[in-house]
């Protein structure tokens, strides 16, 4: 079995890529791979807190590394903690680094590009995916998820805080993907058929960044 770290966002592209992973016996998964914005403790970008992070890695029953970058950081920051934890994973056995985006062709050569520079391979377990298909396939398996984060400029601010079930899908506009990964929407993970047990959690408040991106916070209970 290859070793291999998992770059976990929280989100639910992230949990299928991850059951398809878990599915086979190919590889060995060593950790979940994660980057927490330092100044807020938070999942970059899904804006989920630092602890319910480490409830999923916990009922998920694997190991959990953080990278943390500041605020208003540079790409390069970014990259120099990325690099640096990967050569240390390597040096551990690591061989493979798997993710869970689904057709955008810049970030994939991006994360090979970067990948290749320190001897690692990249693997992709829903690439080409189609998206609706995908949607309906992590509802039909039970998992569950919550909106943490929409961008306005595409969705409505009420869909922030949502449920991630087929009468979301259905509410969304035309043009808009079911999986968010134009980057319309982001999810956090809660409960599902690679979780130990859900993870209980209530909502708090919503809040606006760079006046589009509608957050809603979520606590743990």
């Amino acid at each position: 079995m290859k070793k291999i770290i998992y770059s976990w966002s929280g989100g639910k592209d992230s949990a299928m890529a991850l059951y398809e992973l878990l599915k086979g016996d190919a590889y060995e998964i060593t950790s979940l791979l994660t980057v927490v914005t330092k100044d807020y403790g938070r999942i970059s970008m899904h804006g989920v807190r630092e602890e319910l992070l480490e409830l999923q890695a916990k009922a998920l029953g694997l190991g959990l590394e953080k990278i943390y970058i500041a605020k208003n950081s540079a790409n390069e920051e970014y990259e120099t903690r990325m690099r640096e934890t990967l050569i240390r994973h390597k040096s551990l056995g690591v061989e493979t680094v798997a993710f869970g985006d689904i057709f955008l062709e810049d970030l994939k050569k991006y994360r090979e590009g970067r990948l290749k520079e320190v001897g690692l391979e990249a693997i992709f377990p829903i690439w080409k995916r189609d998206s609706r298909k995908l949607a309906d396939r992590f509802i039909d398996l039970g998992f569950k998820a919550i909106i943490t984060c929409v961008d306005s400029n595409v969705l409505g601010e009420k869909f922030s805080g949502r449920l991630f079930d087929r009468q979301f899908l259905s509410d969304l506009p035309a043009g808009a993907d079911p999986c968010g990964e134009n980057g319309e929407f982001h999810s956090f993970v809660f409960d599902g058929p690679i979780f130990r047990k859900p993870i209980p959690y209530k909502l708090g408040e919503t809040i606006i960044r760079e006046k589009r991106y509608h957050y809603t916070d979520i606590v743990t209970t």
